[in-house]
């Protein structure tokens, strides 16, 4: 069999609320047994010790902490519904989703996909206590029951289209659910699949019926193996695996707890009886198992049995292992049971015993077995080559084969064998790590579907992060790669793991930090570069980030490659070594190019990729290769040109910062020919250049007019007619270079508005010399389009004051200006901090790119912390015949005027300001359990509402409106993306709620109670 490997772990046990809970749990032998809660029966009033008909001789068993919890809002489940969700569907649910993120996997980006979900369940405890009360069944309890929606439930939130089916063979139910997800996935019916089990004990049924038959330890514990075994004790929990083809998982390069070599199912058939063990069966499916993983008995090393504790239960299993292990006396094999710790979870027993085999092939070491001290003699477990495992086994390195039975009441046995993951698998090496990265700081992410949830998440990742020593990079790529797909996002640079630490804490303790972090973004971002122009630059620009960034030095390397044939010297080195000639043009210009092209093409690598470039004069250049008008030698052979040309004009020229506006100053520069309006930055923002002595009456004049005005230092008369004599040889020098259409729109300064189709090619360049820079109406074109974030390429920030002074939206409004650059001292952190800004408003970057190779392994995260505040039981705890019903938990429908846990409130404002809009917010409430509902809600984003609710919702509509006739569902759909939009259609309909007295009517009255209890 093609080996099969166990990627992603999710748990719930009793005394254990989590995986490693779980772990710590079996290491240190503790108990999870217990009194039965009095949530679930009054086991006083169901006990005897003689076991008398309709009682059971205990009240102890294993059960888990707050199944009523449930966070319904995180899957947009309504309250209505979710009260009517069998606890073991909401368990699975979370579980799952918990489970996929383990496996380094975020879970919406399993949607669509063929993964298939297989789940083992026997209990159905849930419908026999609300399914028989006819009365009081709904659409709701209906798809909230049933053993087929433990698994469609999870197919239907995931968005997964593989296989989905559950499987009750009773206490073998989740470990063949395990054998038919492998046989789907070998047959490539899918490429995933989950698996998991669940048990939850609402009734005292089961324990009565071991009693009865004889079953049922009076301490409520099993003890497999022991002296002291003496029956069941009921154990319940939840677990779900994910599961892949090794292959897949190695080439992907997740981590692997261990791998599923064989496993095998078959049946007692006519035995003893329909509940008796059958010894040859067992010893069959154990040679099935054997042959289908290619192993012989000896290989294997430890068996986690079935081991409920029963005389006969007990005997049998030994007797079977026996038949393939007994030739190994001098070397025996260990044998063990969690069922000691928890109980007999029954149909969650496979899947627990199932975690604890892969926990303990990937720890490399196999717990004790509880009540493994007193021995059972009459088992002679030594001549059967077994011995029960008394003190933690430590395995030794190398591959190591492990066996796991689960056998069903009703005769329908399953075995499994498994083996320790390969050492490359298990402890995954860097992927990709031929492709350059790193940014020089990590970016920590997190998404969530509020602000609560946020900061609860926060909190538990920081916690998580503090407890050990890992490093930052694989870390936070692995909150990138997993902890993604909700609408609230938060993002946060770092450069080491207790600076993150510290980070995520003071983010949950202080909501405007919360605030500035984390973004909600509405739709799809919109991205203009902006290039910086001369007069940005200065030794050693951008000399950190060159240094702590391998991805941002691959690329100004490749700038200074592409420049050096035509400046004879590198520019690279030129700034780094902090070169005060930087600011000579003919250095100046080609240097900027350089650091605009490293910038821009690292932020493209980075996935941030601009629909809008826009270049202040020479910044043109770096925008014109990324619109890829010119490739990058040919940029780099006119942009050398160009600075050593103008260096070569005599000096004399100068440029004036004027503040007025163009039609102010072109009396000035017509009467000077040697003056040209060389940029025009805004409204009132202009740049005169030309000659110094024209420059300086010019100055005189606007000063005398009040006109504030300010010298610039350059070197030469830049957009003059100073410039006039390098056109000619730049001319030629551009005609062989050419020119392209840009293929990502540009707001040219030249033209001061958007190319359309046309050409940046020789005569273009050569006109961009002398020509006035349009930058502010090239600006103001391109915020007419609506940017969402204005991300400015260069060595410090320039433009980006220009364009707020374009632009003065009301607060809050307006694109988000980014600086990945903010001047000498930024590094990579400023860089970090500009990718995890565009994360924050939409944008999904490729995430590998900001890690250097050694960074790019898969590194396990705490699993998404879901909310305990809500909570859904039954009305009552179940009660002996003839004794008066105490309510102990919260009613699934609460007072009027109170909202419990169990109940869902979602915080509004507002109200509804009119009867139509009253009615139609009361029907609404009423359907999905609300009590609080606004007229921005969704009714299927935000309330969770399916076509049974609709339906629903449109026979109360029906009964509490008049004036709209028979609505129809097709009707309804078209005007149901919010509850306003509802009411407006509503309203279009001609409806209208019947006069004060009509609420008199039975009817009437009856719909007011019914949503006053509701």
């Amino acid at each position: 069999m093609e080996p099969v490997a166990i990627v992603g772990i999710d748990c719930r046990f009793p005394g254990a609320p989590d995986t490693g809970a779980y772990w710590d749990l079996m290491m240190r032998g503790a108990d999870g047994v217990g009194e039965v809660p009095r949530q679930r029966w009054d086991a006083k009033e169901f006990h005897s010790e003689a076991g008398e008909e309709g009682h059971s001789n205990t009240t102890q068993g294993g059960f888990i902490a707050d199944p009523d919890a449930f966070d319904d809002e995180f899957f947009t489940i309504s309250p209505r519904e979710a009260a009517a969700m069998d606890p073991q569907q909401r368990l699975l649910l979370q579980s799952a989703w918990r489970a996929v993120e383990d496996a380094g996997i975020a879970p919406r980006n399993l949607a669509g996909t063929s993964t298939g979900v297989f789940v083992g369940i026997m209990g159905n405890e849930w419908a026999q206590l609300h399914l028989t009360d006819y009365a009081n069944v709904t659409a709701q309890l209906g798809s909230g029951n049933g053993y087929c929606m433990t698994a469609n439930r999870i197919s239907y939130h995931l968005d997964l289209k593989g296989p989905s089916l559950a499987v009750d063979t009773a206490c073998s139910s989740s470990l063949v659910a395990a054998h038919l997800a492998v046989n789907a996935l070998l047959s490539e019916e899918c490429d995933h699949a989950l698996v998991g089990g669940v048990n939850v004990a609402l009734t005292p049924a089961l324990s009565i019926f071991y009693t009865q038959a004889g079953l049922s330890a009076p301490d409520g514990r099993c003890k497999p193996f022991s002296a002291e075994a003496d029956g069941i004790g009921r154990g319940e929990g939840v677990g779900v695996i994910v599961l892949r083809r090794l292959r897949d998982a190695i080439a992907d390069g997740q981590r692997v707890y261990a791998v599923i070599r064989g496993i095998a199912v078959n049946q007692d058939g006519r035995s003893n009886g329909l509940t008796a063990p059958n010894r040859w069966a067992q010893q069959d499916v154990l040679g099935a198992a054997y042959r289908r993983a290619g192993v012989e008995p000896s290989d294997v090393v430890f068996t986690e049995a079935h081991g409920t504790g029963t005389g006969l239960g007990d005997m049998m299993e030994v007797k079977a292992l026996g038949h393939h292990h007994a030739d190994r006396a001098g070397k025996p094999m260990a044998l063990g049971s969690v069922k000691g710790n928890l109980g007999h979870t029954e149909g969650a027993a496979g899947i627990a015993g199932l975690i604890k085999v892969a926990l303990s092939l990937h720890h490399r070491v196999v717990p004790a077995s509880r009540f493994a001290a007193k021995e059972s003699k009459q088992l002679k477990l030594r001549d059967h080559g077994l011995r029960l495992l008394k003190a933690p086994l430590r395995l030794p390195a190398g591959p190591t084969v492990a066996g796991l039975s689960s056998f069903g009441m009703g005769g329908t046995n399953a075995h499994a064998v498994l083996e320790s993951a390969p050492g490359h698998a298990a402890r995954p090496e860097p992927v990709d790590g031929a492709v350059p990265g790193g940014v020089g700081a990590a970016v920590f992410t997190l998404t969530a579907p509020n602000a609560d949830a946020l900061r609860r998440n926060l909190l538990a990742q920081a916690d998580a992060a503090a407890a050990r020593r890992v490093p930052l990079g694989p870390l936070a790529r692995s909150s990138n790669r997993v902890k993604a797909g909700h609408r609230h996002r938060f993002a946060t640079a770092a450069t080491d793991t207790g600076e993150l630490v510290a980070r995520l804490r003071e983010s949950a303790a202080a909501p405007e930090l919360l605030d500035r972090l984390s973004g909600r973004p509405a739709g799809r971002p919109r991205i203009a570069f902006l290039f910086t122009g001369q007069g940005s630059q200065y030794p050693r620009m951008t000399a950190g980030l060159y240094e702590q960034s391998p991805l941002y030095r691959h690329f100004l390397d490749e700038a200074d490659a592409a420049l050096l044939p035509h400046t004879g010297r590198s520019v690279r080195d030129l700034v780094l070594a902090g070169d005060a000639a930087v600011h000579s043009t003919r250095w100046t210009q080609p240097a900027l190019f350089a650091v605009g092209y490293a910038l821009g093409r690292t932020l493209m690598a980075l996935g941030a990729h601009p629909g809008m470039l826009i270049g202040h004069s020479v910044g043109e250049f770096a925008a014109a290769v990324l619109a890829r008008v010119l490739p990058l030698d040919g940029a780099a052979r006119l942009v050398a040109a160009r600075g050593a040309l103008m260096q070569e004009l005599p000096p004399g020229g100068g440029m004036l910062s004027v503040k007025a506006s163009r039609e102010d100053v072109r009396q000035w520069t017509e009467q000077e020919p040697l003056v040209g309006l060389a940029a025009v930055n805004g409204p009132t923002s202009t740049v005169l250049s030309g000659d110094l002595e024209a420059l300086e009456r010019i100055g005189a004049k606007l000063a005398a007019e009040g006109i504030t005005t300010r010298e610039l230092q350059v070197s030469h008369a830049f957009h003059s007619p100073l410039m006039r004599p390098v056109l000619d040889r730049f001319a030629k020098i551009a005609a062989e270079v050419g020119g392209g259409v840009p293929e990502i729109p540009v707001y040219s300064t030249v033209r001061g508005r958007v190319l359309d189709g046309e050409a940046l090619d020789a005569s273009y360049w050569v006109e961009h010399i002398g020509a006035t820079v349009l930058f502010g109406d090239a600006a103001t074109a391109l915020l007419a389009e609506g940017p969402t974030h204005l991300v400015e390429i260069g060595p410090r920030p320039v433009l980006s004051g220009m364009l707020r002074r374009l632009d003065q939206p009301a607060a809050g409004a307006g694109p988000a200006h980014v600086l990945p650059v903010r001047g000498p001292e930024s590094a990579g952190p400023a860089l970090a901090e500009a990718l995890a800004e565009l994360y924050r408003g939409g944008v999904e970057p490729d995430w590998d790119a900001v890690y250097a190779p050694e960074d790019r392994v898969a590194h396990p995260l705490p699993p998404y912390t879901f909310s305990t505040e809500h909570r859904y039981w039954a009305r009552n705890p179940v009660r002996a015949p003839g004794t008066a019903a105490v309510a102990t938990a919260p009613a699934a429908h609460p007072e009027p005027g109170t909202a419990p846990a169990s109940v869902l409130t979602l915080d509004r404002t507002g109200g509804p300001a009119d009867p139509v809009a009253d009615a139609v917010l009361g029907a609404v409430r009423l359907v999905g359990g609300y009590t609080d509902v606004g007229p921005h809600d969704r009714l299927y984003e935000d309330l969770g509402f399916d076509s049974v609710m609709i339906m629903e919702l449109k026979n109360r509509l029906e009964a509490r409106l008049a004036g709209i006739g028979t609505l129809t569902v097709q009707d309804l759909l078209p005007r149901l993306s919010s509850v306003g939009d509802l009411v407006a259609f509503l309203r279009e309909l001609g409806a209208t709620v019947p006069g004060p007295v009509s609420f008199g009517t039975e009817e009437n009255r009856a719909l007011m109670e019914e949503e006053r209890t509701a």
